[in-house]
Parts: structure tokens; sequence; C-alpha cells
């Protein structure tokens, strides 16, 4: 029903009317956003103005892309996060892959100090060792995210113009590129700044390609974890004793944030490791199972995981994939 002495019919047209005029509103502030965007890269990394232009003429925006990254895996719960990774379908094409690169995987565990087992874990549970490495345009993904989610726009708008500079870099089709719907790319899914600062040539072939080459990858991943200071012959994470209350020592955060020595002064008993001392800091996690709650005590090897990926989930799902993978080939 109308409102007292407005007709329908103009209601209606006032409506239209204020709907097509924040379209435009829209448009214009995205068309602005596009132009900086263009000029930045021209500016600030000397990109070819009109290759920027030609690029981005190509990009379109993909509704799918929106709808999937509202829904990430790391929302779940532990109990149904885990049985996404750690199965043994996974578990035996990882022992595989392990036992392929043996040489390689050795050699960046000299050169980087990362173990075989996290680097087989992490490349296993980005992309079953190559096998889903993604079905999204690199391009269409970055700039819906950079131009159409606002909540992360800067940081994919970001992105969109590591990915830019990196196809300038390496010579590439910018259609060409394909990667997850957040735009992450090949064996070990890195996103364009890390592919630009952390990936290596690790076969000395004078190429550094971890969309094709696992031997890259290899390297590269082993690489990014040195450069996050991951410390060699330290642990990762400890399970807590569930017969103690762990609860008040749950907080938000990923960095370890108290001593083993403040822990173990409030009355708690923390399972002991050879290669750390009373100093050594620390950090609580709970995960959530059907029935309760399960708890860990990580450091700072668990932390350079979340690094990766800022999810304690995604670490503790590496981490206990890593030593299954251990325990295997070993």
């Amino acid at each position: 029903m109308a409102k007292q002495g407005i007709p329908m019919r103009a209601l209606f047209g006032l409506a239209l009317l204020t709907a097509t005029t924040s379209f435009y509103a829209t448009a214009q502030q995205q068309s602005s956003e596009v132009e900086d965007f263009i000029q930045e890269q021209v500016q600030e990394h000397q990109l070819d103005e009109d290759k920027v232009r030609q690029w981005l003429s190509k990009a379109n925006k993909n509704e799918e892309v929106l709808e999937a990254i509202q829904r990430p895996w790391e929302a779940k719960p532990w109990y149904q996060y885990y049985p996404i990774f750690l199965t043994e379908k996974r578990l035996e094409s990882g022992v595989k892959f392990w036992r392929e690169h043996k040489d390689t995987l050795e050699r960046a565990e000299q050169e980087y100090g990362v173990p075989a087992q996290i680097i087989v874990a992490i490349i296993g549970v980005e992309t079953f060792y190559g096998s889903y490495m993604g079905k999204y345009s690199v391009l269409d993904s970055l700039y819906t995210l950079g131009f159409h989610y606002p909540p992360r726009s800067k940081f994919f708008r970001s992105e969109l113009g590591e990915f830019f500079q990196l196809a300038s870099e390496e010579g590439w089709n910018v259609s060409e590129a394909k990667g997850s719907y957040a735009g992450a790319m090949g064996f070990g899914q890195f996103i364009s700044s890390s592919y630009r600062h952390y990936a290596v040539d690790f076969d000395g072939d004078g190429q550094r390609d971890i969309l094709t080459n696992p031997v890259d990858a290899i390297g590269s991943v082993a690489n990014y974890f040195a450069k996050h200071k991951w410390q060699q012959g330290q642990p990762v994470a400890q399970s807590l004793d569930e017969s103690q209350n762990w609860k008040d020592l749950v907080s938000d955060g990923m960095k370890p944030n108290l001593k083993r020595s403040d822990i173990e002064s409030k009355g708690y008993e923390l399972p002991s490791h050879s290669a750390v001392n009373e100093e050594t800091k620390v950090r609580v996690f709970e995960f959530e199972t059907e029935q309760a709650h399960e708890y860990w005590l990580a450091y700072d090897n668990f932390y350079v995981i979340t690094r990766y990926n800022h999810s304690p989930l995604y670490a503790m799902a590496v981490y206990q994939f890593s030593e299954q993978l251990k325990n295997e080939v070993e």
C-alpha cells in the first residue's frame, strides 16, 4: 500500500531513481579506484601504463570467487576440519612424493633447516602434490576481491599489483595463470607477493617455477619457512594432559605469549622436551572435538606455520600430517 497522499507509481519511480543513483555512484567510485590503482603501478612500480590498462581490460568480476571467500574451510570446527586433510589417500601420496624427491628434500633441509616432513605436508595440504592447484583465473580472482570485496579490498588490490609486477618480471600472460579463489598459485599455493619474495630456482635451470616444477616448489616452501624464522631442531607442538584445566590459559592470538615457567608457576604440569627450557615461550590452543575440547602447547615453529595460513586449525593439520609422514617414511 502506498503512503497516504503518494501514488504507488511515484513511490516505484523514487525507488528506481534511488537504486540507479546508487549504482552509478558505486560504479564511479570503482572507476576512480581502478584509475588510482593504475597510476600507483605506473608511478611506484614503473610498470607500463598501456600494459596495465590492457591487463585490467581482460579482468572479469567472478561471483563464484565472492561466494567462496565467505565460506572458508578454516571456519569449521576442528573435528570437521582435520578429516579433510588427514586421510589415508593423502598420506600414501605424500610418502610417494617424499620418496620420489628424497634427494631434493634432503638438500632443502640442509640449506634451509626445515624438516622434509614439513615441506611435504605443506605441499600435500595445499595441492595434494600438484593434483589440485586451482581452477580460477588469478587475474579475475584478484580483480574481483580487490575491487568488489570491501572487507579485504586493500590486501587483494595490493596482491593484484604484485601479480602484475610478477607477470612483468617473469614474462607471463596474465590471462593464463590459474589458482585458488584467493589467487594463490602452484604446488605450494603462493600468493603473488610470496612468489616474488620467496620463490627460488632450486634446480638451477635459470627459472623459479613453482607452477610446474616440484623441485623449485620444494626449495621455495623451505625458503619461505626459513625466512619466517623456522627454528631447526625445535618442537612445533605438544598435546596437553586432559586431566588439567587449560581453558583459563587460552587467549586470542597466535604468537607464543607465555614462558613455560609462567604456566608451571600456576600449578600446571607441562610435557618435557630436550630442546626447550623454562624460558621458552609457548601458547595454549583449544581445538573443538565432537564431545568437548583438546588442548595443545604450541611453540614458535607452530607460529611459523601460521604465517603460511593464519589459522591454528591449518597449522595443527599440517603438523599432525607431517608427523604421520615422518612415521611412515622412517
